[in-house]
């Protein structure tokens, strides 16, 4: 994937994150408790774009912070 976007995506997860006022250690609870075996640190990661998300944790996250996939993938500058 085009590092470009893996960025673009990680802060908008990040953003939107935030907006929940959910601290990554919260939101990776959160996932754990609903399946998605991740940890703060590779929360981290994939905010910054440094980690791949896989679908299952895009479905959980869209679903945990109550968002569209518009919000979550929106490429605009």
């Amino acid at each position: 994937m085009n590092k470009h976007i893996e960025r673009k995506i990680g802060n908008n997860i990040r953003m939107l994150r935030e907006r929940s006022n959910t601290t990554q250690e919260q939101f990776a609870t959160k996932l754990q408790v609903n399946g998605c075996d991740i940890t703060r640190s590779a929360l981290a990661k994939i905010e910054v774009g440094q980690r791949h998300l896989y679908p299952d944790e895009i479905i959980m996250m869209k679903r945990i912070l109550n968002v569209s996939y518009d919000e979550i993938f929106a490429l605009d500058d």
